[in-house]
C-alpha cells in the first residue's frame, strides 16, 4: 500500500480521520506492516506500551483486571487505533489483548510517535478534544443510566434466590424447560399454585440467558393503573417501564388481577412487540413504538386469553406431586437457615421426613420453608428434628382418623399373615361353599329343615348387613364366589395358556352399575315370586348363578373384573361400604416420594418387608383411593408394600360421602332398589296395612304388586325433591319481594340503588341428596333380617340334625323374644331415619328448612317400615 493509499485509509477508517494532512503522511511514513497468528499475546496489561498498533484485518480481543471498569475488556475491528490515550499521556497499558484470529496490523514504535508528536503538537490537541468528547458521551450515558436506575430500582430483581431443587422426573423436567426458555428471546408464560417461586423462575430463566447483564424488573399488576402509564410512559412525557428496561426482562407477576383495560395491550405488546404510550383524553393517539424487552408472565391458574400470544408455557407442579424433592428441600432449608444464622445443623430423623411426605402442601415450597424454619426454632439447641416438632404438618383427611395397624401390632401381623385371606378361602370356604350348595340341592327343602338354608338366610344376611358399619366391603375379601373364579382363572389359563384380556374400563364404568343393578331387580322379582327364602333348591340355584357368572368373567378378564363391575353382591356390598367406620388407604406423600414399583397395585417379587403377590385384584391403588367401594379389605396392598405406607384406619363412619365422594346415578338407582326390596320381601304385611286384596298365588297380580313395591319408595324420594325445588323457587321469590319493598321504603335513594336482591338458594343435585337415604336402607334392610336372626339363626342345632333325619329337638335353642326383636327393629328404624337426616345435612350443607321435605319423606318411608316390619 502506497503512503497516498495509506493516508486515505487513515482518513478513511480511523479516528484520526479529522488530523490535517501533514501529520497523516508523517505518519503513513513510519507506518510498519506485520502479520500476527491467531492467539498471539499483543500488549500486555500494566507494561509500557511498545507501539502504536492500527488494525487492517482480523479481530482482537483484550481482557483486564479491573472488574469496576467493564468498558475495558472490548474487542476490536479493523480501523483500531490501539494504546494512542496510553502514548499521549504516557500511561501503562490497560489491557491484555489478543489476536482472535491472524491479523495484520501496522505498527508505528512507541519512540517514533513520539517524534511525530514532538514535530506536529496538533496530534495531542486533537487527540484531546477527541477524548472530551468521549468524556461528554460518557457523562450523557452515566446521566441516562443513573436516571434509568432510579426508575427500575424500585421493581429490580437483582439475582435468582435459588435453583430448582429436587431430583424428581417433575424436577428434571423444569430444569430443562429453564434451560430451553434461556436459550431464546421468547416471551414466557409461567403458571402454578401459590408458593411455588414463579417469579424465581423467571429470574433463574433471564440469569441463565444471554441478556443476563440486562436488569430484569418484576410488576405486580394488581398495582398497575389502568392507563398503564408506568409501564408505557406518556406520549411527549415520562417515559414508561418498557422505555427504560431496553434489552432486558419485565415480569407481569400476578397477571390475573391486571385491569382489564391493560389486557388487550399487554397482548398486543406479546403478539409484536409494540406498545402506544398513554396520551390525555382528546390528544391525537401516539405512534406505536417498539420494545426491545422480554415479556414474562406470572400467573397462578392457566390464562386462555395470553396463551396464543406467548412464546413458551412453562406449568410449575405443586409440591404435592414432587414428594420424592421433599427431603432434598428440607435439607437445603435446613443449610440455608443455619448457615445465615452461624447455628449448627440439626438432622432431621425419618419418622419426621415420611410425616412432612404425608402432607400436601397446599402452601408449597414457601409453607416447606417456614415449616422447616420455625421446627428449628423450636428444637432450639437439640441435634435432631423430630416427628413431634412438624405438628401441624398433619391434613384435616387425617385429623380423625387412627391407624389400627400401629394400635395394634398383632392386626397388623395376621391381615400380612398366610392366613388372611388365602387359607381361610382356600381352607375352609371353597369345601364349606360346595358342602352348602350340595345340602341345598339334595337334602330338605324348608327353612326349619336344612341348616343350610336356615344359615344362608337367617346367618348370612343380618350378620354381614351388621358387619357393614364396622368392616365395609370385608365379605368380598372371602366371598366364595370369586374364589372359584380366581380357581377357574389359574385352571384355564394353565390347561389353555394364553394371555387374558384387559379390562374393557370405559365401557365398564359407564354400564357395569347398570348390569348389577338389572340382575340384582331380577333376583328381587325371582326370591319373591318362587319363595327363595323357604326353597332350598331355588336358594343353590341363586348362589350358582352369582358363581357361574364370576367363573365365566375371571375366564375372559385378569384379575377381579366381574367383582368390581358386575357382581349384584358386590355392588350392593360396596353401596353401604360407603358408611363404614374403617377404611383402608395409603399416605399419598410416601408413595409418591419413595415408591417406584407400585407393587400394591401391579403386583411383584418380595421388596424389602414387602412380600410377594400378584397386585390389587380389583386394580385400586391405595393412595388414591376416595371410596370404599372400590376396596375388598384382601390385604394384599398391606402385605405388598415395603414402606409401611398402607393404613387400616378409624374414621368417623361415612365421611367420604360429604367429603372426597363422587355420585353416581347408578348408584342411586341400586339404593331404591335396595330401599323397594323392603317392602318387596314384606308384601302380605303390606297388603295387611293398606287393606287390599290380591290373591299373592296367582303369578300376574303377585308380579304387579311386585313392581308397585318397587316403585312406590322412588315416587316417595323424587316427589320430595320436587317440592324441595318447589320451596326453594317460592323462598327465593319471597325474599326478592322483600328486598325490593326494603329499598322503596329506604327514604335515600342512593341507599335505594345500593340494595343487592339475594340470590335464590338452589338445591343439591338430586343425585348428590339421594345417597342422604343411605342410613334408612342399610337399617330398614338389617331390621328385615333380625326377624330371621333373632328368631330362627339360634335353632341352627336342632336344624342341623333335622337335615339328615335326625331328631334334634332336645338340642339347645338360643332365641330371642318376639318383644325383643321388635324392639331392636324399631330402635334399628329410628336410628337410621335420624341418621338420615343427619347425612343429608352433611352432604347439603344447606339450611334446615331447604331440606325439610327429603326428611319428612324419610320420616315417612321410617314410619311405613315400622307399620310393615314392627307392628306387622
Amino acid at each position: 500500500m502506497t503512503s497516498q493509499e495509506a493516508v486515505i485509509w487513515l482518513q478513511e477508517r480511523t479516528a484520526l480521520g479529522i488530523l490535517s494532512p501533514e501529520p497523516f503522511s508523517a505518519i503513513a511514513q513510519v507506518l510498519e506492516e506485520k502479520v500476527l497468528p491467531a492467539n498471539h499475546t499483543l500488549a500486555s496489561e500494566g507494561t509500557p506500551p511498545e507501539a502504536l498498533y492500527i488494525l487492517l484485518e482480523g479481530k482482537l480481543e483484550s481482557e483486564c483486571s479491573n472488574k469496576n471498569n467493564p468498558s475495558l475488556a472490548v474487542g476490536f475491528l479493523p480501523g483500531a487505533v490501539i494504546h494512542l490515550q496510553e502514548i499521549l499521556l504516557a500511561e501503562l497499558a490497560q489491557r491484555t489483548i489478543t489476536t482472535v484470529t491472524e491479523c495484520r496490523l501496522w505498527i508505528v514504535p512507541t519512540a517514533k510517535f513520539r517524534e511525530v508528536i514532538d514535530k506536529y503538537p496538533e496530534i495531542a490537541q486533537v487527540v484531546s478534544r477527541m477524548l472530551a468528547q468521549e468524556l461528554a458521551q460518557l457523562t450523557s450515558a452515566f446521566n441516562y443510566e443513573q436516571e434509568r436506575s432510579l426508575a427500575l430500582r424500585p421493581y429490580l430483581v437483582t439475582k435468582a434466590a435459588r435453583g430448582i431443587v429436587g431430583t424428581s422426573r417433575y424436577a428434571a423436567r423444569l430444569r430443562e424447560q429453564i434451560r430451553e426458555a434461556a436459550s431464546d428471546r421468547k416471551s414466557v408464560l409461567i403458571f402454578g399454585e401459590p408458593g411455588l417461586g414463579k417469579d424465581n423462575i423467571a429470574a433463574l430463566i433471564h440469569f441463565g440467558s444471554k441478556q443476563r447483564r440486562e436488569p430484569i424488573i418484576k410488576i405486580n399488576c394488581g398495582i398497575l393503573q389502568t392507563s398503564g402509564a408506568e409501564l408505557f410512559g406518556r406520549a411527549g412525557g415520562k417515559p414508561g417501564l418498557l422505555e427504560w428496561l431496553g434489552e432486558g426482562t419485565l415480569v407481569l407477576n400476578n397477571i390475573q388481577e391486571i385491569p382489564p383495560e391493560l389486557l388487550p395491550q399487554v397482548k398486543k405488546l406479546l403478539q409484536d412487540n409494540t406498545y402506544i404510550p398513554v396520551t390525555r383524553s382528546g390528544e391525537t393517539p401516539a405512534e406505536p413504538r417498539t420494545s426491545r424487552a422480554r415479556i414474562m408472565i406470572v400467573a397462578e391458574k392457566a390464562q386462555p386469553q395470553i396463551e396464543r400470544c406467548v412464546g413458551r408455557i412453562i406449568k410449575v407442579p405443586p409440591l404435592r406431586v414432587r414428594k420424592a424433592d421433599i427431603q432434598a428441600q428440607v435439607e437445603y432449608y435446613i443449610s440455608l437457615y443455619t448457615r445465615s444464622r452461624g447455628i449448627a445443623k440439626p438432622r432431621i430423623t425419618p419418622e419426621a421426613l415420611r410425616r412432612l411426605q404425608s402432607y400436601d402442601f397446599p402452601g408449597n415450597l414457601k409453607e416447606l420453608q417456614n415449616l422447616v424454619e420455625r421446627a428449628i426454632v423450636q428444637a432450639g439447641e437439640a441435634k435432631e428434628l423430630t416427628e413431634e416438632i412438624f405438628w401441624s404438618a398433619e391434613t384435616k383427611k387425617k385429623r380423625f382418623r387412627v391407624n389400627l395397624l400401629n394400635a395394634y401390632p398383632r392386626l397388623r401381623k395376621f391381615l400380612r399373615s398366610p392366613w388372611w385371606p388365602d387359607r381361610i378361602n382356600y381352607g375352609f370356604t371353597v369345601a364349606g361353599f360346595a358342602l352348602i350348595v350340595a345340602v341345598l340341592f339334595i337334602g330338605p327343602q324348608t327353612r326349619d329343615r336344612n341348616f343350610a338354608l336356615n344359615m344362608f338366610w337367617a346367618w348370612w344376611w343380618p350378620v354381614f348387613l351388621f358387619l357393614f358399619p364396622f368392616l365395609g366391603r370385608i365379605w368380598c375379601a372371602v366371598c366364595p364366589f370369586m374364589i372359584y373364579g380366581e380357581i377357574t382363572q389359574k385352571l384355564s389359563t394353565w390347561l389353555f395358556p394364553r394371555k387374558l384380556k384387559r379390562w374393557p374400563r370405559e365401557e365398564a364404568e359407564k354400564w357395569g352399575g347398570w348390569f348389577l343393578f338389572g340382575l340384582f331387580t331380577l333376583i328381587f322379582l325371582w326370591e319373591e315370586l318362587w319363595h327363595l327364602e323357604n326353597t332350598a333348591y331355588l336358594s343353590a340355584c341363586l348362589l350358582l348363578l352369582i358363581t357361574a357368572g364370576a367363573m365365566i368373567f375371571s375366564a375372559i378378564f385378569e384379575r377381579r373384573f366381574w367383582c368390581r363391575y358386575l357382581c349384584p353382591i358386590g355392588g350392593m356390598n360396596g353401596l353401604f361400604a360407603k358408611l363404614s367406620m374403617t377404611e383402608l388407604r395409603a399416605q399419598q406423600g410416601i408413595c409418591s416420594a419413595t415408591c417406584t414399583t407400585y407393587q400394591c397395585y401391579k403386583g411383584g417379587p418380595q421388596k424389602g418387608e414387602g412380600m410377594e403377590t400378584n397386585g390389587c385384584p380389583l386394580y385400586s391403588h391405595p393412595a388414591q383411593l376416595e371410596d370404599n367401594r372400590d376396596c375388598v379389605l384382601c390385604m394384599t396392598c398391606l402385605k405388598a408394600c415395603p414402606h409401611r405406607s398402607v393404613e387400616f384406619n378409624l374414621r368417623p363412619p361415612g365421611v367420604e360421602l360429604w367429603t372426597t365422594h363422587v355420585p353416581h346415578s347408578y348408584e342411586i338407582a341400586l339404593l331404591f332398589l335396595l330401599l323397594g326390596g323392603v317392602y318387596l320381601h314384606r308384601l302380605a304385611e303390606l297388603q295387611t296395612w293398606l287393606g287390599l286384596q290380591i290373591d299373592l298365588t296367582q303369578f300376574v297380580p303377585h308380579l304387579g304388586l311386585s313392581l308397585l313395591a318397587l316403585l312406590v319408595p322412588v315416587a316417595v324420594t323424587f316427589i320430595a325433591y320436587g317440592l324441595i325445588q318447589i320451596f326453594c323457587r317460592f323462598d327465593g321469590y319471597i325474599r326478592k319481594l322483600r328486598t325490593t319493598k326494603d329499598a322503596k321504603d329506604t327514604k335515600n335513594s342512593s341507599a335505594s340503588s345500593a340494595v343487592k336482591i339475594p340470590n335464590r338458594i338452589k338445591p343439591r343435585p338430586f343425585v348428590e341428596l339421594a345417597y342422604g337415604y343411605l342410613p334408612l336402607v342399610l337399617g330398614s334392610n338389617l331390621a328385615h333380617y333380625l326377624r330371621l336372626g333373632l328368631g330362627e339363626g339360634g335353632r341352627i342345632l336342632p336344624v342341623f340334625f333335622a337335615t339328615f333325619g335326625l331328631n334334634g329337638e332336645q338340642l339347645p335353642v338360643l332365641v330371642a323374644h318376639p318383644a325383643v326383636i321388635a324392639f331392636l327393629q324399631g330402635t334399628t328404624l329410628i336410628f337410621s331415619v335420624l341418621l338420615s337426616i343427619v347425612l343429608t345435612q352433611k352432604i347439603a350443607r344447606q339450611p334446615l328448612r331447604i331440606l325439610l321435605w327429603q326428611h319428612l319423606a324419610a320420616i315417612g318411608l321410617g314410619a311405613s317400615m315400622w307399620q310393615i316390619i314392627v307392628s306387622g
